[in-house]
């Protein structure tokens, strides 16, 4: 069990009563299992019907949808196991960790933020919730390194179902490792990045160090950010013997966010790693991706780089597989329904996103996505509209969805020869 040291919050007589502070909040009657608050300050916020405070913590409204994806997954996972222990390691103001015991009903909660001034908060707002249920611990808050407090869970053999890494920059890389060691077989790991410049090919020695990808310019940038991670996680949980499995990835342009929740479990990688390189042809706009065996043999169809090399572009080793699994997608979207997250009066955002995430899951569409301006340009017409091509693709046998990333682009298994062909014929070329 975690042990508690002197900056370890939890059910204890060291706690004064002062901060536990009755409140009121409407709760919709699924999560009306706690104990309600009234907040009285310019920070409360209201989240999927649960009323918490923010503090003097960084907090984010635009990251609410991934909170959801986090909540819909943890659930399922209770369902599925009957159990769910989750360790919120970077936990900010604590709306995850709260939410994750109303909404996910998990049964236990380590909220851990290495700024020790968030403490009252996250008490605070933890306290809507009984800290004991019988004899058990429903949650405990501490203050430590991501790192250490994850390597501590590991050394006390205390393993968890579910780990949150919700951090900065490319930070999460390093605590996978650790994350991974102090998991459960077939549990959940929810990864973050917030490197949109290493995704982007801008720092190539930095994504390098930190994913072990070295990242060229591409034009499917923020797809390569999901894919650095995924391929970081794929090296740190092969050198304890592990392989990690991708249940859905998720973009955000607000920071940008990239997260991806992966699923653990015992084995090396197999002869289909899905773990290489990508390239990218700049001249005629194709792509297509590389196996470890070969690297030296790589050329471009068109011929083109021949007589230009430079403009063929290779970035990895990263994950070149699946970014969803369609079967998993198809059970969030059921629970979100419901829970009336989705569907009538629900508003559209979490519904349309699980939507493009599902036609995402088609097991023949490669990676990265194709912009409709790009075709445009190469095809000399004007930027065809998603439905018009798509349409159009899908009559000639290939498989084509809008992407969730890129509003503006499509992921097809069409190499781009046959998009310039297809709008030149759509605008009578």
């Amino acid at each position: 069990m975690f042990v508690l040291n002197p900056k370890t919050l939890s059910a204890s007589t060291l706690i004064p009563k002062s901060f536990i502070i009755p409140r009121k909040a409407s709760i919709p009657p699924q999560f009306s299992n706690f104990k309600s608050r009234t907040y009285c300050n310019a920070n409360q916020i209201t989240e999927r019907g649960i009323l918490f405070d923010t503090g003097d913590t960084f907090f984010r409204h635009e990251s609410a949808t991934g909170r959801d994806l986090g909540v819909l997954s943890a659930a399922l996972y209770k369902q599925s196991k009957g159990q769910l222990r989750v360790l919120d390691a970077m936990c900010g103001c604590g709306v995850r960790s709260l939410r994750y015991l109303i909404q996910s009903k998990a049964d236990f909660v380590l909220a851990n933020d290495a700024n020790e001034s968030h403490r009252r908060v996250i008490l605070d707002n933890l306290g809507q919730v009984g800290r004991f249920e019988g004899e058990q611990r429903r949650w405990v808050v501490t203050h430590n390194e991501a790192t250490r407090v994850l390597t501590d869970c590991y050394l006390q053999r205390d393993y968890f179902d579910y780990i949150d890494l919700d951090s900065f920059g490319s930070d999460s890389s390093f605590f996978l490792r650790a994350a991974f060691s102090s998991l459960k077989l077939g549990g959940l790991v929810y990864v973050t990045s917030t490197d949109g410049f290493s995704s982007g090919g801008h720092r190539p020695f930095h994504s390098l160090e930190a994913f072990g990808a070295y990242v060229r310019p591409m034009p499917y940038a923020n797809e390569l950010g999901l894919r650095i991670l995924i391929g970081g996680a794929v090296r740190e949980a092969s050198v304890l013997g592990y392989r990690v499995t991708p249940l859905f990835s998720y973009y955000s342009c607000h920071g940008p966010v990239f997260r991806v929740l992966l699923q653990v479990h015992r084995g090396k990688l197999t002869e289909k790693r899905d773990y290489g390189f990508i390239c990218y042809c700049n001249r005629c706009g194709n792509s297509q991706t590389v196996s470890w065996g070969k690297l030296g043999q790589i050329s471009c169809p068109c011929n083109n780089t021949i007589k230009d090399p430079a403009s063929l572009v290779v970035s990895g080793p990263l994950w070149t597989g699946p970014l969803h699994s369609g079967n998993y997608i198809m059970e969030m979207l059921n629970l979100a329904e419901q829970w009336g997250w989705v569907g009538k009066g629900a508003g559209t955002g979490l519904e349309k996103l699980l939507e493009r995430m599902l036609e995402e899951s088609d097991p023949r569409l490669p990676f990265g996505y194709i912009k409709l301006d790009e075709v445009a340009s190469r095809a000399k017409t004007n930027t065809p509209s998603i439905s018009t091509i798509t349409s159009a693709l899908h009559k000639e046998g290939y498989a084509a969805s809008r992407s969730h990333i890129a509003s503006s682009a499509i992921k097809t298994d069409c190499p781009m020869a046959g998009c310039i062909r297809i709008a030149q014929k759509l605008h009578g070329c």
